[in-house]
C-alpha cells in the first residue's frame, strides 16, 4: 500500500494498454496519467526543481517561472504549492480552462498570452515575455524546459528504464515530441542500453521541431513553434508528422473502447499506426508508446462536437451511436 507525504512521490510507471483489442494494433500503450498532475510532465517538473535546490538556486525570494502550454505547467504548480515556492506560467489561449484553474487553484500565477509572434507563433510570445519578466527582477528562476538537460534526465532515469523492465524484447519505442524531453531521455538510454530499439519521435503537422514548415496547430502538447535545444536528431531512427484531425480521430476511436486519452496520445497512436502499417506491416514485434496523459481536460476541445467542426470542419468527430428504436421503447409510469 503506497503512502505518501508529498503528491510528486506517487506515480504509475507500470500501467500498459494493449492496442490489440481496442485498435486490431500490435501496440502497448504507456499510461503516464496516473498521478497527482495528471500526466508524463510531472516526472520532468520533480526533476528541474529538484535539482535547482541541489544547484543551491532557490532562495525564500525566488519565484519560479516557466512557459507551458498546459501540463508541465499544472506540474509545476503542484510541486510548487507542495514545496511553498511561489511560481509565475506563462501560456497562451489554446491551454484548456480545465488546466488554468488548477494552477490557479494550486496557488500560481497564469500570464495568457492572446496574440502570436509573427514568426515565431504563441510559443516565441511566451518566451519573449519569459525574458523580459527576468531582466526585470532577478527574483524570477526560469527552469526553460526547453534546454535544461534535467527534462530528459528525468526520463533517462525513469520512464526509459521501466518500459525496457516490461518488455525486454522491445522493438519499437513511439514518444511524442514537445519540448523533446520525454523523447530524447528515452532515445537516449536505449541508445546506451539497447541500441537495437528503433525510437521514432512523433510530431504534430506545423511544428517546426524536426525542420519542417510552421503552421497552424490547435491541440496543446506536443510541436512547437521555436525549436528546442534539446533535439538532438543523432539519437532519433525516424519521425512521423500527424495532422490535427487524425489526433482527433484517433482520441475518439479509443474512447469509443472506454479510453479517455488526451490529445497528446492520439498523436502518439495515429502516428504509431502510420509507421507500422508503413515499415512492418503484418510483422510480429513489440512496439510500445507512450500516453502523456487523460482526457478528461480536453472535453471542451478535443471531445467537444462544435469545437471540432468549427476547426476541421464537418466529418472529424464521429457521430452519436445508434442505440436502437427509442420510439418502441416502453417509458416507465410511476403512477401505476
Amino acid at each position: 500500500m503506497p503512502i505518501v507525504s508529498a503528491p510528486q512521490q506517487f506515480n504509475v510507471d507500470d500501467l500498459y494498454v494493449d492496442l490489440r483489442t481496442a485498435l486490431g494494433l500490435p501496440l502497448y500503450l504507456k499510461c503516464e496519467g496516473f498521478n497527482f498532475a495528471g500526466s508524463v510532465k510531472l516526472k520532468a517538473a520533480t526533476e528541474m526543481i529538484e535539482a535547482a535546490e541541489r544547484e543551491g538556486a532557490l532562495g525564500s525570494d525566488t519565484i519560479l517561472l516557466e512557459s507551458s502550454s498546459g501540463n508541465l505547467g499544472l506540474a509545476l504548480a503542484m510541486v510548487a504549492a507542495n514545496k511553498g515556492y511561489r511560481f509565475v506560467c506563462v501560456t497562451d489561449v489554446r491551454c484548456n480552462m480545465a488546466t488554468r484553474q488548477l494552477m490557479e487553484t494550486f496557488g500560481a500565477k497564469v500570464h495568457m498570452i492572446t496574440a502570436e509572434h509573427p514568426e515565431e507563433g504563441y510559443l516565441g510570445a511566451r518566451l519573449r515575455l519569459i525574458r523580459e519578466l527576468c531582466e526585470l527582477d532577478d527574483r524570477y528562476l526560469w527552469l526553460n524546459q526547453y534546454a535544461n538537460p534535467n527534462n530528459w534526465k528525468a526520463h533517462e532515469r525513469t520512464t526509459a528504464p521501466a518500459i525496457a523492465r516490461e518488455f525486454p524484447e522491445l522493438d519499437v519505442l513511439f514518444v511524442g515530441a514537445g519540448t523533446t524531453g520525454t523523447l530524447m531521455g528515452c532515445a537516449r538510454y536505449f541508445r546506451g542500453h539497447r541500441p537495437s530499439v528503433t525510437v521514432v519521435g512523433i510530431d504534430s503537422v506545423g511544428s517546426v521541431t524536426f525542420g519542417t514548415p510552421s503552421g497552424t496547430r490547435m491541440i496543446p502538447g506536443l510541436g512547437t513553434s521555436v525549436r528546442p535545444q534539446l533535439v538532438d536528431m543523432s539519437f532519433v531512427d525516424d519521425v512521423v508528422q500527424v495532422r490535427e484531425a487524425d489526433t482527433v480521430r484517433a482520441c475518439h476511436e479509443l474512447a469509443a473502447s472506454g479510453f479517455l486519452f488526451g490529445g497528446s496520445t492520439g498523436t502518439v497512436v495515429s502516428g504509431a499506426r502510420e509507421w507500422l502499417v508503413r515499415n512492418r506491416p503484418g510483422e510480429e514485434l513489440t512496439a510500445v508508446a507512450i500516453a502523456p496523459d487523460l482526457g478528461e481536460r480536453y472535453l471542451d476541445t478535443v471531445y467537444h462536437q462544435s469545437w471540432v467542426s468549427e476547426i476541421y470542419g464537418p466529418g472529424v468527430m464521429p457521430g452519436p451511436v445508434p442505440v436502437g428504436d427509442i420510439e418502441r421503447l416502453q417509458v416507465f409510469d410511476a403512477s401505476l
